[in-house]
C-alpha cells in the first residue's frame, strides 16, 4: 500500500480480513512472512510508535462516560473547538450533536448507550479523523450506518485520499 491510497479488503467473514488489520496493529505478530512499514518491518518497530502511526474504527468503537467533545478528543486531548467540530462534520456526527440540548458537551452514558449505534460509529469515526495518524483503519466503518450517512463517510473519505492512507475492511463495497 503507498502512502496516500485507499486499498479495501473485501469478502466474506472468515478470509482474514480483520486478522490483517490485527496484524497491521500489532495485536499479534505473522508467523510467517512481514508486515513492512516503510521497508522496517512491523516487528522490528516498538508497539507505540507502530500504534501511534494508526487510527482504528471497529465495529464496536469504545466511548466513554465523558462528553462527546472528550470522546472525539481522546486521541489528541489538545484539540481546539473548531477541529474537534470540523472531524464531527466530516463524520456526519455534527447535526445530530447539535441536535442535542448540550451539544458537545453532551455526557455518554457508559459505552455511549444513550446513542444509536449509528451515532456511536459516527463518533468514532470522528475521533480517528481527529486524530493525526496516517493511517485510518476502518473495520465495517458502515454497518451501523444508514444509506444516506454511509455516502457522506465514502466522501469523506474520498476526499481524504493522498493525504491519509486509508484501509478499508468490508463484507460489500
Amino acid at each position: 500500500i503507498r502512502p496516500g491510497e485507499m486499498v479495501a479488503f473485501i469478502g466474506p467473514s472468515g478470509t482474514g480480513k480483520s486478522t490483517l488489520l490485527a496484524l497491521m496493529l500489532r495485536f499479534y505478530d505473522p508467523t510467517s512472512g512481514a508486515l513492512r512499514l516503510d521497508g522496517v518491518d512491523l516487528r522490528d518497530a516498538r508497539l507505540a510508535d507502530v500504534r501511534a502511526h494508526m487510527a482504528l474504527v471497529g465495529q464496536d468503537s469504545l466511548l466513554l462516560p465523558a462528553t462527546i467533545r472528550a470522546n472525539i478528543a481522546y486521541g489528541r486531548p489538545g484539540a481546539g473547538r473548531r477541529e474537534i467540530a470540523e472531524a464531527a462534520r466530516l463524520a456526519g456526527a455534527a447535526t445530530f450533536i447539535e441536535d442535542l440540548p448540550e451539544g458537545f458537551e453532551t455526557v455518554l452514558a457508559e459505552g455511549g448507550q444513550n446513542l444509536s449505534g449509528g451515532q456511536r460509529q459516527r463518533l468514532a469515526i470522528a475521533r480517528a479523523l481527529l486524530s493525526e495518524a496516517p493511517f485510518l483503519i476502518l473495520d465495517e466503518p458502515t454497518s451501523a450506518l444508514d444509506p444516506e450517512h454511509e455516502r457522506h463517510l465514502v466522501e469523506t473519505l474520498l476526499g481524504l485520499r493522498n493525504r491519509r492512507t486509508i484501509v478499508l475492511v468490508t463484507h460489500r463495497l
